[in-house]
């Protein structure tokens, strides 16, 4: 089995993780404390395998198309933060599952939108040339886009808990990344330590998920009657990412690779970024990390729909 067809399935390997973290959480309620410790450093090593697939070190090189690069980030740091407000009206007012909401939605995927974008016949160099300008802008803007829609009155008491997991769980592996990255373009050879590493976002991801529905396994099945009301507006904004990457590319005169390209980045977000961020809130906002569960699992569903839909229109 190929790393790709891997991805391509993964979404079978999260639920399986979901069915055994809820079964282990509920038969040995005691291991939840041990479970949670184990899933900070777990996390950890997520983001640095993630983190060291993208070209952080080549920025400079996203800007080689600017009509390209500037329809994608209109729609992921302009239209896509004006659509997620709308969307965010839809929902109940719960701080934590709107927290959680807008935390998943506001940031660009930076992993497997690039597999989704190979295998959907997009165009692959350009979306991995464009990765690390998604990458850091989401990192600079992510705490703007929170405090303008947040309606959180809490949200300025919970800004340091988030500061303090984005430093020491996002920040600490995107750096050991960029160092990894120095390292291994320094000598010929070493890229296959990058390519060893490229298949375990997969199965870290389906571990992060089983601790997490063991060790929240009673607020996750208490978060059950939220499904209804967060699912469609999940499925809405998929659906709307696919209007706004077509609108963008009429506008912007773009190939039909490229809208994919935009249909691909707009859909996918970056869930395990922010996964940490919502991890470290304080009791009571447990909602807000399974909300950005939930969402990863709509989505992985919803890019199964766009590779059978994405090539066929053209």
């Amino acid at each position: 089995m190929d790393r790709l067809t891997l991805e391509r399935h993964q979404v079978w390997l999260y639920l399986s993780a979901i069915t055994l973290g809820l079964g282990l959480g509920q038969a040995l309620p005691g291991l939840a404390s041990q479970l949670e410790l184990l899933l900070w450093p777990t996390l950890v090593a997520l983001l640095f395998c993630t983190f060291l697939q993208v070209p952080l070190l080549h920025v400079r090189t996203a800007l080689g198309d600017r009509r390209f690069v500037s329809a994608l980030l209109c729609g992921n740091f302009i239209a896509i933060p004006l659509l997620v407000w709308a969307l965010l009206q839809w929902l109940p007012n719960d701080p934590a599952l709107r927290l959680g909401v807008l935390l998943v939605l506001l940031v660009p995927c930076t992993d497997w939108f690039i597999s989704f974008t190979q295998l959907g016949r997009g165009d692959t160099a350009r979306a991995i040339a464009v990765t690390p300008l998604n990458l850091l802008l989401q990192v600079l803007l992510l705490p703007l886009y929170l405090w303008l829609l947040s309606d959180t009155p809490d949200y300025l008491t919970l800004a340091p808990q988030l500061l303090a997991a984005a430093v020491l769980v996002v920040l600490l592996p995107l750096l050991l990344a960029a160092m990894g990255e120095r390292w291994i373009e320094a000598q010929a050879g070493r890229e296959r330590l990058r390519e060893h590493l490229a298949w375990w976002p997969v199965p870290l991801l389906a571990l992060v998920i089983a601790l997490i529905a063991a060790s929240q396994a009673e607020t996750l099945i208490n978060a059950l009657p939220l499904l209804p009301s967060v699912v469609p507006v999940y499925l809405a904004y998929l659906v709307l990412a696919l209007i706004l990457a077509a609108g963008l590319a009429r506008l912007w005169r773009l190939p039909i690779a490229q809208q994919r390209t935009l249909a691909f980045s707009f859909g996918t977000r970056n869930s395990f970024v922010v996964l940490p961020l919502a991890l470290a809130l304080p009791a009571g906002w447990e909602i807000a990390a399974l909300v950005i569960v939930i969402q990863s699992l709509v989505e992985l569903l919803g890019m199964l729909f766009f590779l059978w839909w994405l090539p066929r229109r053209h």
